[in-house]
């Protein structure tokens, strides 16, 4: 990717990683899982840092709905936004996964607290 020089800079003091897809795409299939070794693995990330979204655009084929990803991705939460259906379903899934990330930041920053304290 001719994009692949500015990873570091994108990654440095990440919390948190959403790779939206398209699941009608096979290459898409095989391309998140490089983005989930550049981004979550090798930083590294918990599992719980990272959202998948798989984005069905108006009038798709409802049927990638019941998608099976292979290891390691099917260990990650998984999310369909269809925005024609159910916006409100996608906006509170974010709103779970951004509280979810708000937690891992202040137990971290606890941690770190109590390690110069102590």
């Amino acid at each position: 990717s001719r994009f692949e020089t500015c990873w570091p800079a994108l990654m440095k003091d990440s919390h948190g990683v959403i790779i939206i897809f398209n699941p009608e795409l096979p290459s898409h299939l095989k391309e998140i899982e490089m983005w989930y070794s550049c981004f979550v693995q090798q930083q590294p990330l918990l599992d719980s840092q990272c959202l998948l979204v798989a984005h069905h655009k108006p009038g798709s084929a409802g049927d990638t709905e019941n998608l099976s990803l292979a290891y390691p991705l099917n260990k990650l939460k998984l999310i369909h936004s269809n925005l024609e259906e159910d916006p409100e379903d996608v906006r509170m899934e974010f709103i779970k996964y951004f509280k979810s990330i708000i937690t891992i930041i202040n137990e971290s920053r606890e941690r770190e607290e109590m390690s110069i304290i102590s």
